[in-house]
């Protein structure tokens, strides 16, 4: 930044700081705002005082010194930008959401499992497919529930690459590039149905999937009755191939787990690198059965004080796998428990009973797990937990798999509240925990070596409502940013305008830099649940501004040898097949009468041939449920047959120039 830059921002800072004073200062604010200078003209200040409208502004909206201290921390200048951004899952839409940070301005709705029509997800031949790769039993999936990005890491950091998204509904995982913003592949478990953990290790060797809800492995059949005997769980490690930019599922393999419920997880790192973590619940096995006079599950699955904590030495289970020690299951290699056992891959740690977040501070040493039913986090010390496996000082449950003792791994237990779910992390050793019966994210010190004020409750701020998940920045890596927090509230009741009965999500923004939180802002979200969320820099990404070769095709990555250029456009036809090149360009398609029997087969490529920043196409057809969307340079193709004879016209759905309305043409499909 320009010293001449810093000079403004900090006079800025200034005047808005006696803003903030003002509004409690009343009359005398007027004296405290003319003796400030922000550099330059004011805006009714007089030429060099603050603008003498700001505490009139404060006082007539009903503004508290807190409300504009917490403006001022969010609001970003128009044509300024945000330093952070976050990618939050879109629940129920199945998408993924890009918000910026301070402002909470929504950036991006990055289409994932669900088509979505502005980016033309889901109605070009290519992404079709991409959506077809991740059905399930023959059919092509158009709902998804996205719970935990996972962004992906270069030892332990956020490298601004990738992102990744599981889908709990049917088990899927996504794979999205970050020099685009766009999908690229979406792999269906072919041993699971529901997953809920998604995270990734610390150079993103695997991304791992943690299945929630047992059932027979790779989609068999066995009755409720036989529920410990034919029902499991698994946690599976897909291999990724960051040159390629995709998921190598020959690559990839599972590790069998009992049928419990797994729910979070979390990898190692530093000190705990090379093991990863997974919370279980319902180790009691309980199915339900209400109807038949049994105790719903969630009495039936709470019956134990204790339930386990999964460690799963992950790099031993590489080797393993490697070395083919496993069994194949509807295709797909699985390290089974007994294995597992007898390679030292698997061990259990009791943990309080319904865990929810399991998190591993930042340099790795130790693991904070939340029991939804427990007022405190525990937190358990890898050391210890590694000295009681060496040890071998460990009981077995009744699938034989070590349960390492309690006492023997836990490091602390911290009392914070009522209903402990998840834990992030700052750059200045705190550690945060929603609190969902609360309402409230707490702060705690994190303890170890050294520290003698550790592991003890600072403070908590109330939350609106029903706080699931939070997000720090960096939080769930090994150099955490500090400065924001933001709590996703499941419940917003009285935040927002009435709209109906349903209501949106509220995310709210905090500021975690001071001695004491501030709540800085409410977000509502209103197309889906966002479950979690990770927090990174912009400056640790490089989008392309435009795609780097005219008919650059997104799934490849590549230039697609099929596209429309400059100079090939037009009809071809062979026999009932007929292809069409297509340029656009502000403001015409090129060609813009395409002429078609019907009956035809038609293969229509359209390439945006514009190299101009943001100057986007759009492309619709009626009655062929077809909408795309064409970033400068881009090449999208879609295919369909001309079942009716008419005359159809199709046009740009982006305002792209003066003329956009006149850019349109028409398909005219001939009667056989």
């Amino acid at each position: 930044m320009d010293k001449a830059h810093q000079t403004r921002r900090f006079n800025r800072r200034t005047v808005l700081k006696g803003v903030g004073a003002a509004a409690v200062l009343g009359p005398a604010a007027g004296a405290l705002f003319s003796s400030c200078s922000i550099g330059g003209n004011g805006n009714g200040g007089g030429g060099t005082g603050a603008p003498a409208s700001a505490n009139d502004i404060a006082k007539e909206r009903g503004l508290t010194p807190e409300d504009v201290a917490a403006a001022l921390k969010t609001y970003v200048p128009s044509g300024r930008h945000d330093e952070y951004l976050m990618f939050t899952s879109g629940g129920h839409s199945g998408q993924l959401l890009v918000i910026g940070i301070p402002s909470m301005r929504l950036l991006r709705v990055i289409g994932v499992f669900a088509p979505e029509p502005w980016q033309g997800w889901g109605y070009s031949d290519a992404s079709r497919k991409v959506l077809e790769e991740g059905g399930f039993q023959g059919k092509t999936l158009t709902v998804g529930d996205t719970h935990h990005p996972a962004l992906s890491e270069t030892n332990a950091q956020y490298d601004g690459q990738f992102v990744f998204i599981n889908e709990k509904i049917h088990g899927r995982v996504a794979v999205i590039d970050l020099r685009d913003f766009e999908t690229k592949q979406i792999v269906k478990n072919p041993l699971t149905l529901s997953n809920h953990a998604c995270f990734v290790t610390p150079n993103t060797e695997y991304v791992v999937e943690g299945c929630q809800y047992a059932t027979p492995l790779g989609g068999a059949y066995a009755p409720l009755e036989e529920f410990e005997e034919k029902y499991r769980g698994a946690i599976t490690f897909w291999k990724f191939n960051r040159e390629r930019g995709r998921i190598v599922p020959d690559e990839s393999f599972a590790v069998e787990l009992p049928p419990y419920f797994q729910d979070l997880g979390d990898a190692g790192r530093g000190v705990s690198d090379g093991w990863v973590f997974l919370n279980s619940l319902n180790t009691e096995m309980a199915t339900g059965g209400i109807q038949e006079g049994k105790p719903p599950l969630e009495i039936g699955a709470s019956q134990r004080e204790m339930d386990y904590l999964s460690v799963v030495n992950w790099k031993k289970a590489e080797e393993v796998a490697r070395a083919g020690k496993v069994e194949l299951i509807n295709g797909f290699p699985v390290i089974t428990i007994k294995t597992a056992v007898e390679e030292g891959i698997l061990f259990q740690v009791p943990e309080p009973k319904s865990p929810h977040g399991v998190d591993v501070s930042p340099d790795g040493a130790y693991i904070v797990v939340s029991g939804k039913l427990d007022p405190h986090v525990t937190v358990y010390s890898m050391k210890k937990i590694e000295e009681q496996i060496a040890k071998g000082n460990y009981e077995t449950d009744s699938f034989g798999i070590p349960v390492l003792d309690f006492a023997g791994c836990m490091e602390a237990q911290v009392e914070l509240g009522l209903g402990p779910l998840h834990t992030q992390f700052d750059d200045k050793g705190y550690a945060y925990t929603s609190l969902f019966i609360d309402s409230a994210v707490a702060r705690w010190t994190l303890g170890g070596e050294g520290k003698s004020d550790g592991w003890k409750f600072v403070d908590k701020i109330p939350v609106h409502y029903n706080v699931g998940h939070i997000a720090a920045v960096q939080g769930d890596t090994i150099q955490p940013g500090g400065k924001f927090l933001v709590a996703l509230n499941k419940w917003s009741v009285d935040r927002f305008a009435p709209v109906g009965p349903l209501l949106p999500q509220n995310l709210q923004l905090i500021d975690i830099s001071g001695e004491t939180m501030q709540l800085l802002y409410d977000m509502p979200i209103g197309i889906g649940e966002p479950h979690y969320a990770q927090i990174i820099p912009v400056s640790l990404l490089q989008p392309w501004e435009v795609y780097p070769e005219t008919g650059w095709e997104p799934g490849i990555q590549a230039v697609d040898a099929q596209a429309a250029q400059l100079g090939n456009e037009g009809v071809e036809r062979n026999g009932s097949q007929v292809t069409v090149r297509m340029t656009a360009l502000r403001s015409h398609f090129t060609p813009d009468i395409v002429r078609v029997k019907q009956g035809d087969t038609v293969t229509w490529h359209i390439t945006n041939v514009e190299n101009a920043h943001d100057a986007t196409h759009g492309f619709v057809l009626p009655g062929v449920n077809v909408s795309l969307s064409l970033e400068p340079g881009e090449a999208n193709s879609f295919t369909f047959t001309a079942e009716h004879p008419g005359v159809y016209p199709f046009y740009c759905t982006e305002f792209c120039a003066a003329l956009h309305v006149e850019m349109m043409g028409y398909l005219i499909v001939e009667p056989s």
